[in-house]
C-alpha cells in the first residue's frame, strides 16, 4: 500500500504552494485538497501563462493526474463552476479528471452575506476575506450544513434553505430572502455542473493507496493560520497542518508519507493580527512591489517582512515536516542586509527562545546577514551567490530541517533541487 504525501504551508498563507504542487505534480496520480474555501489562491506560471486557482488542486494542469476536492473543504458552487471554465479550452468536460466529495460543504451566498455583516459590525474585525468560509464551518461544526450530495434533491434543499434564511432573518439580521422558485432554479444549475463530479472520495482514495497509486495533498493558508495553533483569533476556521489532512480527506495517519513543509524566504500575512517581523517603511514595501505580494483572490496588498524562523521552526515540529521549499528567493536580491528572527522579547524584556502561545506584544531579536545581488533563475545550488548559500544553510541549521528545495522565480522549472 502507498502512503499519501503532503504539501503545507509554514507561515500565514501565499508561501507559493500552487508552484510547488505543480511542479510535483507530474510525479504523482492523485493531488488532493483537504481543507479551506475559495478564501485561498494559488497562483501557477507555466510556458508564460498564468493559472488562478482556488478550489481546483494544483495537478489539474498535469492530463495524467485526477484531481480530488476532499470532504474537509467548504465549496462556493459559483466559484468552482467560474474556475472550471479557464480549463474549458484545454480539457472540455472536467468528468474524469475532477471529483468532489459528497460530505464536503457548500457555500451559499447566504454565508457570505453573514460573514461580510459579521465582519462590518465587530469591534475587532478579524480581516477575512468575507467569502462565507467562517460562517459555513460554523454551520457544519453546528450539524447545520448543508453538504455537496444534497443537490441531488434540489426541491427539498431549496425548502430547507428558505427556511434557514426565515429564521436568520426572524433575528433582525438584514438578509435577502429569494422565491422558492428562484433558487431551486439556483440549486438546479449548480447541480447540473457539479452532481457528475460528486464521488465518495474517501473510497477512491483507500483503493489508490491499496493499489499503489501515487498521492499528494495540498493546503490552503498556513500554519500559523491554523484554528488551534495559530494566532487565534486571528486565524481561518479550519485545521491548515497536516492532521488536517486526515480529517479532510479520510486517509489515516499512518498512511501519510512525506511532509514537505513550504516557506518564503522573508514572510507575508493577509489580513488583520500579530505579525512580530513586519516592516511598515520602505523595505516593506519594497518586499511587497519586488515579491508582487497582492493576494490572488481579493487583490489586497499583503503585509511584508522578514523571516520569522521562530515560527517557522514551531510550524515544522507541528506538521511534522521532514523537508522544506522555500520559494521567492530572488525577491530577496539587492538588499544590502537580511534580517531573521532567532528569539522574541517580551513585554517584560524577557528572551524567548521558545514560541509563545500568543505572539502580541512580542519584539524580534534579529540575526543580521549579508545581502547578496542576484539569485534569479539560479537552477544550481553551487551557483548562487555565497551569501545566499550562508543564509539558507544557517536557516536549516536553526529550523533543524533541511531546506531541499529553492525557487528563484515563479516559472515551475527555475527551482533548485537538493
Amino acid at each position: 500500500m502507498s502512503k499519501a504525501d503532503l504539501i503545507v504551508g509554514i507561515q500565514w498563507g501565499d508561501e507559493g504552494k500552487g508552484k510547488m504542487v505543480d511542479l510535483l505534480a507530474q510525479h504523482y496520480d492523485y493531488v488532493v485538497r483537504y481543507q479551506g474555501g475559495h478564501n485561498a489562491g494559488h497562483t501557477i506560471v507555466v510556458g508564460g501563462k498564468k493559472y488562478a486557482l482556488h478550489l481546483i488542486p494544483s495537478g489539474i494542469l498535469y492530463p495524467q493526474c485526477k484531481n480530488i476536492i476532499g470532504n474537509g473543504v467548504v465549496i462556493s458552487p459559483n466559484a468552482l463552476i467560474e474556475e472550471m471554465q479557464q480549463f474549458e479550452e484545454m480539457y472540455g468536460n472536467l468528468q474524469g479528471r475532477l471529483f468532489i466529495s459528497t460530505k464536503a460543504h457548500l457555500i451559499l451566498p447566504y454565508h457570505e452575506t453573514l460573514d461580510r455583516l459579521s465582519e462590518e459590525q465587530a469591534k475587532q474585525a478579524i480581516g477575512t476575506t468575507c467569502k462565507g468560509i467562517g460562517p459555513t464551518y460554523t454551520d457544519k461544526v453546528s450539524r447545520r450544513g448543508i453538504r455537496a450530495e444534497e443537490l441531488r434533491d434540489t426541491e427539498t434543499l431549496a425548502k430547507k434553505i428558505l427556511e434557514k434564511l426565515e429564521d436568520i432573518a426572524k433575528k433582525g439580521i438584514p438578509i435577502e430572502i429569494p422565491t422558492l422558485e428562484s433558487l431551486k432554479q439556483e440549486l438546479d444549475h449548480y447541480a447540473k455542473v457539479l452532481l457528475p463530479l460528486l464521488t465518495n472520495t474517501t473510497n477512491m482514495l483507500w483503493r489508490a493507496m491499496d493499489e499503489g497509486k501515487k498521492i499528494l495533498c495540498e493546503g490552503a493558508q498556513g500554519s500559523m493560520l491554523d484554528i488551534d495553533f495559530g494566532t487565534y483569533p486571528f486565524v481561518t476556521s479550519s485545521t491548515t497542518i497536516s492532521a488536517g489532512a486526515c480529517n479532510g480527506t479520510g486517509i489515516a495517519p499512518r498512511e501519510l508519507g512525506e511532509v514537505i513543509g513550504i516557506i518564503k524566504a522573508y514572510c507575508t500575512r493577509v489580513g488583520n493580527g500579530p505579525f512580530p517581523t513586519e516592516e511598515i517603511g520602505s523595505i516593506g514595501e519594497s518586499l511587497r512591489n519586488k515579491g508582487r505580494e497582492f493576494g490572488v483572490t481579493t487583490g489586497r496588498a499583503r503585509r511584508c517582512g522578514w523571516l520569522d524562523a521562530m515560527a517557522v521552526k514551531y510550524a515544522c515540529r507541528l506538521n511534522g515536516a521532514n523537508a522544506l521549499a522555500m520559494m521567492k528567493l530572488d525577491v530577496l536580491d539587492g538588499f544590502e542586509q537580511i534580517k531573521v528572527c532567532i528569539a522574541y522579547e517580551n513585554e517584560n524584556g524577557t528572551r524567548l527562545e521558545e514560541f509563545p502561545s500568543n505572539l502580541t506584544n512580542v519584539k524580534p531579536i534579529y540575526k543580521t546577514f549579508q545581502g547578496w545581488d542576484k539569485t534569479e533563475k539560479i537552477r544550481e545550488f553551487d551557483k548562487l551567490p555565497q551569501n545566499a548559500q550562508k543564509y539558507i544553510l544557517e536557516l536549516e541549521k536553526f529550523i533543524g530541517v533541511k531546506i531541499k528545495m529553492i525557487s528563484t522565480s515563479p516559472d515551475r522549472n527555475d527551482t533548485i533541487f537538493r
